[in-house]
């Protein structure tokens, strides 16, 4: 008889899951005795905490090195990973038994993770009533079919399969290998050689884009990332049917910190929803990435004091104002003879590795004691190769650090008529946002650097609630740096009219007091609300455009453009725009800063995630007594190193009003 066995026994009496999981271990193997079939091994899920570190969440890992998994949660019996190259260690990267009951706890309830994860109590409710007869002769039939009859590879990542002993209905969804899994990953030790980069020719796949590669080239299965039993991303992605201007999908995952259960939403607002699918699982990839260095271990403890200029100051990145910190004592200031973890990041200034304080670059890294400020994605992003993610990343730091300085700075800034895009879908767009109630205005917002940026703003004709919304964009096609921030507003503005009806009263609170302003989904609603709109009278009102105070003539989106010597916008090798944008950054004082983040799984698609640090330019930040730009001496003297102001700007000259950055 082909064995069959109950991998985690118990120590002491067998409770409810255990007598289930042997009655159905021994007619599983009855099953596949009849059938000729492979060993099986089962186990239940839901019993331990697979993301502990030890071997009390070693759900399912003893069984026999042949023997196929068969894991039990509820209705459910979910088959694999496949025993070959499940052993630890394998090289093959394939996923184990343990990534399953990690990728399968990611994506459980928060009462059902709070339990497993801070020590809760779960009880069975009762004998559990799918040890059948038939139950075992399905699974039976599912491991002998998968044996003798393999289904062809249809991606990167291996396939589970879920039969529901209710229904036997089979499904199957592919598993992302876990790269914090402590059986089977295999983590790098994170190294100043390993950080360097060589910037190498990139060739772009069409004239007019910044991309290597279509979207639609990349693997990306979004099963594999959104699914109910296993999704690496969480276990739904969302198609927003109501939205009138883009396709938008939204999909979340959440990650433990402390005892808070943290959700981190994702998602992609193009013009299909099978684009923004991919779009949205790229956005998702690039989150989970960036919050925690989950394939490298971090090697440099130490202090500022130490390492000196071979270490970014975080002071130059921007801290808390001092009334945070002492209204907050859980939060430890930073200090110069702190010591804090560091990872390893490559200075394009100089072409050399230089050290980052982990918390600036993995914004959720474990070790609540080290964050002396909260980071966020601000220059994180992903490509098709390190140089097209290093431009991208580098274009969200320039596009923020402007909107930020023009914001409270209240600089008025030169109006972009939309009516002179040369992209019929802009325009379109444009007229389409009019049709629901909302003017789509742009502004010229570059201030420090000659890389376009521009800034948008959806307001409502009438003045009413749903006021208005933003967005930005940046990069070397002010065509495309339009369209970005068109993109945004335009997802934003046909929803916001509602959602303000629905959160006014918490809304006008905040807008009466900004302490109450503490999330990010907090900054761009509270501009909801009407009487929220005089606090972009500097820049809506047109006045003060030219600096003798006369109105300007709105500019063509083709006034933006910043030609290379040659005279073309961009070049056909993004190695080249990269460093044609670099360069202005560095000539201005700054340092470019890149940290590699990518994952195996984003590696074995052909992805890049990286993080762009630019110490001393603004940083964004959500939550109104985190504002550390407003610290920053950049806001006082940008302005005027411009040519905009003729005098740094004091305290009484900024905005008094939270940033309203999406």
């Amino acid at each position: 008889m082909a064995p069959s066995t109950l991998a985690t026994r118990p120590a002491g009496p067998a409770g409810p899951a255990d007598r289930a999981g042997l009655r159905l271990a021994d007619l599983l193997g009855r099953a596949l005795d009849r059938l000729g079939g492979p060993e099986a091994a089962i186990s239940a899920l839901g019993t331990a905490d697979a993301f502990a570190p030890d071997d009390a969440g070693n759900t399912g890992t003893d069984s026999p090195e042949r023997a196929v998994p068969v894991h039990l949660y509820g209705g459910h019996a979910i088959v694999g990973p496949s025993p070959a190259g499940a052993g630890a260690g394998d090289a093959s990267g394939a996923p184990c038994s343990r990534c399953l009951a990690r990728r399968w706890q990611a994506v459980r309830s928060v009462a059902l993770r709070d339990a497993l994860e801070l020590g809760g109590e779960t009880r069975a409710a009762g004998e559990w009533p799918y040890a059948t007869a038939f139950a075992a002769d399905a699974v039976a039939a599912l491991l002998t079919a998968l044996r003798d009859q393999p289904p062809p590879s249809q991606g990167p990542f291996p396939e589970i399969w879920l039969v529901d002993l209710r229904t036997l209905t089979v499904r199957h969804y592919p598993l992302v290998p876990d790269p914090e899994c402590p059986r089977c990953a295999a983590p790098a030790t994170d190294t100043a050689e390993d950080a360097r980069i060589t910037l190498r020719p990139a060739p772009k796949h069409r004239a007019g884009t910044f991309r290597v590669r279509p979207i639609e080239s990349y693997a990306i299965d979004v099963a594999a990332f959104a699914n109910p039993v296993c999704g690496a991303l969480g276990p739904s992605v969302v198609h927003d049917v109501s939205s009138t201007s883009t396709s938008a999908t939204i999909g979340c995952f959440s990650m433990r910190s402390g005892e808070y259960l943290r959700e981190t939403f994702w998602g992609g607002h193009a013009d299909s929803f099978g684009r923004s699918n991919r779009i949205g699982v790229l956005e998702g990839m690039e989150r989970y990435a960036g919050m925690r260095a989950r394939s490298r271990i971090t090697s440099v403890v130490g202090t500022l004091d130490e390492f000196g200029a071979d270490a970014v100051d975080p002071r130059e990145v921007g801290l808390y104002a001092p009334e945070f910190y002492r209204d907050n004592p859980r939060v430890r200031p930073f200090a110069s003879d702190r010591e804090i973890p560091w990872v390893w990041g490559h200075s394009l200034r100089d072409d050399k590795p230089r050290l980052v304080p982990e918390v600036l670059t993995y914004y959720h890294a474990p070790g609540l004691e080290n964050r002396f400020v909260q980071e966020s994605s601000n220059g994180c992003a992903s490509g098709g190769c390190l140089e097209e993610a290093v431009y991208f990343g580098l274009m969200e730091v320039v596009e923020r650090d402007a909107f930020l300085l023009s914001w409270y700075g209240q600089q008025p800034l030169p109006e972009i008529d939309p009516a002179t895009s040369t992209r019929a879908s802009t325009r379109h767009m444009v007229d389409r946002l009019a049709m629901y109630g909302y003017r789509a205005r742009f502004f010229d917002a570059r201030i420090s650097f000659p890389v376009p940026v521009v800034a948008a703003v959806a307001e409502r004709f009438d003045g009413g609630l749903g006021r208005m919304c933003f967005g930005a964009g940046a990069g070397l096609d002010p065509e495309s740096a339009l369209d970005s921030a068109l993109c945004e507003i335009a997802t934003d503005a046909v929803n916001l009219q509602g959602r303000s009806e629905r959160d006014e009263p918490r809304l006008r609170a905040m807008a009466e007091d900004f302490d109450r302003v503490t999330a990010l989904h907090d900054h761009p609603l509270v501009y909801g609300i009407p009487e929220m709109g005089r606090y972009a009278d500097f820049l809506l009102d047109g006045r003060g455009a030219r600096r003798d105070g006369a109105p300007r003539a709105p500019r063509a989106v083709a006034d933006l453009r910043w030609p290379d010597p040659s005279g073309a916008p961009a070049s056909g090798d993004l190695r080249e725009d990269l460093r044609r944008c670099v360069d202005a950054v560095t000539a201005a004082g700054f340092d470019v800063v890149v940290v590699d983040q990518t994952m195996p799984e984003q590696r074995a698609l052909g992805l890049h995630t990286v993080s762009v640090l630019v110490p001393g330019l603004l940083p964004i930040d959500f939550g109104w007594s985190r504002q550390r730009a407003r610290t920053m001496p950049r806001l006082r003297t940008a302005l005027r190193e411009a040519g905009l102001r003729d005098r740094d700007l004091t305290p009484g000259d900024l905005n008094p009003a939270p940033h309203p950055f999406p």
